[in-house]
């Protein structure tokens, strides 16, 4: 074998049509693009969701619901995890960054402390926003409860 003899492999290459070269070429006249309408021009692009002209889908759909702008979403967080890592880490002050560093929530998270769950150690916890009933909780063992 020598570089001279060397050749593609069968059906490895194919050449592409070249389009709009003139009538002798196969491909001239309309170039395999139709005559007339948007799809012959040059510069089209089909928009999403288009439907040739048909009411697209996302359109004759009725809308529902309402989405508040204002929403504030909390991290919820219930009082038997605080109880479950303050025995598995020996913490006893819960702050957003020491949950963070747990990986109970994440950093720009907003935190609110539920009532779920037994507790039995006293933790100082500081949270965004807490439950009644877990405040009353947390309070009981005479823990602290600070809200940001």
């Amino acid at each position: 074998m020598k570089l001279h003899t060397l050749k593609a492999a069968p059906k490895s290459t194919k050449t592409k049509k070249r389009l709009g070269r003139g009538q002798g070429s196969g491909g001239g006249g309309t170039a395999s693009r139709g005559h007339k309408g948007a799809k012959s021009r040059s510069g089209y692009s089909k928009k999403i969701g288009f439907e040739g002209g048909q009411m697209p889908l996302q359109r004759r759909i009725p809308k529902f619901g309402f989405k508040n702008i204002n929403r504030k979403a909390y991290q919820a967080i219930n009082v038997q995890t605080l109880q479950d890592l303050s025995v598995t880490h020996n913490i006893d002050t819960f702050t957003p960054e020491v949950l963070v560093q747990l990986g109970v929530a994440k950093k720009n998270d907003l935190v609110k402390i539920l009532n779920k769950g037994e507790l039995s150690a006293k933790i100082n916890v500081t949270a965004h926003a807490y439950s009644a009933q877990a405040k009353e909780k947390i309070e009981a063992l005479g823990g602290t409860t600070t809200i940001l």
